[in-house]
């Protein structure tokens, strides 16, 4: 057989094409660790470390990543763990409120002059490569951790008693928390946010979670929300096609009566 011209042999194509298998992420990071003193780095490191790997995650149902290569990575204030991603819900719930306890317990226990530790948690799931870590999901969790909704997040718990604040990304949120996989949280645990990092060309949609603490109360301290029209459009399905009708509301979106009248409006449009 003549191959075509400008045809390629799949068997020749580049590694670099293929798109990695999914995973899912969970990403730490302590609360002001460059603060500390330079000799109580290292040994707050290792309690933190001992805590996830030796108590949380065996008390959430997990594996320990260090098992796998490439599965774990010390950020320096904090550590990547990568896990299947038919064990993202388990990294929601029971882990983040396993712990928020086990951080409380170090606190209540550590001797006088010691350190609390607070931390900041992202939870994303996506294609990834091990052990080099190829894809975008590393980055795109690590943007989570570090954006500026769920540093506000970390302030509300401090300020309550919490410390933990955990950012979630649209896709774990979906798969996990709204299709009811996460037996203790529900999706009003949850803040609805947008994560945007200071000079960096990220934002993406999530939900902001302080264990403990109801949305209602983390909302008084999170600034980065997403705006009335872009919750009504996220509640509603697509527009029906070939309606080719436009709606111009003058009043405002946080106004019950339009957001009615949007929601009256498309069901009874034609063609639905």
């Amino acid at each position: 057989m003549t191959e075509r011209p400008g045809s390629m042999d799949s068997s020749v194509l580049p590694d670099s094409l293929d798109v990695p298998p999914e995973h899912a992420l969970l990403v730490v990071d302590m609360k002001n660790y460059s603060h500390l003193p330079e000799a109580k780095m290292a040994p707050i490191r290792v309690d933190l470390d001992d805590i996830i790997l030796n108590t949380v995650f065996p008390q959430s149902g997990l594996d320990d990543p260090r098992s796998r290569e490439g599965a774990y990575r010390d950020t320096g204030d904090g550590a990547i763990c990568v896990v299947p991603a038919r064990d993202t819900a388990r990294l929601v719930d029971p882990l983040l409120g396993h712990l928020n306890a086990a951080l409380s317990r170090y606190d209540q226990t550590r001797l006088r002059g010691g350190y609390a530790i607070w931390v900041r948690v992202s939870v994303h799931v996506g294609p990834l490569s091990l052990p080099d870590h190829r894809g975008d999901a590393v980055n795109e969790a690590c943007r989570l951790v570090d954006s500026q909704a769920v540093r506000q997040a970390m302030t509300a718990a401090t300020k309550h008693g919490a410390y933990v604040a955990a950012v979630l990304s649209g896709p774990v949120f979906d798969r996990t928390v709204h299709a009811g996989r996460t037996p203790h949280l529900q999706q009003t645990h949850f803040l609805a946010a947008v994560a945007r990092v200071e000079g960096k060309s990220f934002e993406q949609p999530c939900q902001l979670h302080v264990p403990g603490m109801a949305a209602e109360t983390l909302q008084g301290y999170v600034t980065q929300l997403p705006s009335d029209a872009d919750t009504v459009a996220a509640d509603l399905p697509p527009a029906p096609a070939g309606s080719g009708t436009t709606m111009q509301f003058l009043g405002s979106m946080t106004d019950t009566n339009v957001i009615g009248s949007v929601g009256t409006y498309y069901h009874n449009s034609p063609g639905r």
